[in-house]
């Protein structure tokens, strides 16, 4: 979890849901008890949530579906919104490069949300992706006191983005100009 107060992100906690051995409708009721236990006791204002990548393994894709599946009910029975990004938006917002590897953004989210020691990896993706939100939504979320404020609960990664990403393209004049000629 990730506090984010107009441009500055504070820390606020991270972990991973342990859910043991127990059968798959199990696992997911676990989740669903975890999750729930999180959300009472931190009371964030959003969820955000990788998007699925799907890549060789379908059963993988499948099991993660409904992971997210019961994530979104969490959120729903919360009355949480739920934002989703994909890994590459989230790799990209945190390390500024799509393909970072898991250690780096280990080491940004240590690095950014000035921890004492590099993040387990789950937590680390979990609080990139509330940083990635944060970085997206800046702005947009006004606390009583009228400041801005996401106070983002995570399933997810990502974290800043590139200056020329926030750029507004400017238009070209030469073309500008050659159609103004043309009409």
């Amino acid at each position: 979890m990730v506090e984010q107060h107009l441009s500055r992100q504070t820390y606020v906690a991270s972990g991973v849901v342990r859910i043991g051995k127990y059968t798959w409708p199990e696992r997911l009721q676990k989740l669903y008890e975890g999750l729930s236990e999180i959300i009472s006791l931190h009371a964030p204002e959003v969820m955000v949530i990788e998007k699925i990548f799907v890549d060789k393994n379908v059963a993988s894709a499948l099991k993660l579906g409904q992971v997210r599946g019961v994530a979104m009910v969490v959120a729903a029975i919360h009355h949480l919104p739920v934002a989703e990004y994909t890994p590459r938006q989230v790799k990209k917002a945190v390390v500024g490069y799509g393909g970072a590897e898991k250690r780096q953004i280990q080491h940004m989210m240590q690095t950014l949300l000035k921890l004492s020691g590099l993040p387990q990896s789950d937590a680390a993706d979990a609080l990139a992706v509330a940083l990635c939100h944060g970085q997206m939504t800046r702005g947009l979320t006004m606390n009583k006191g009228g400041s801005t404020m996401n106070k983002t609960d995570i399933m997810n990664r990502t974290d800043f983005m590139n200056k020329k990403d926030l750029k507004e393209r400017k238009p070209n004049s030469k073309r500008l100009k050659n159609r103004n000629r043309k009409g």
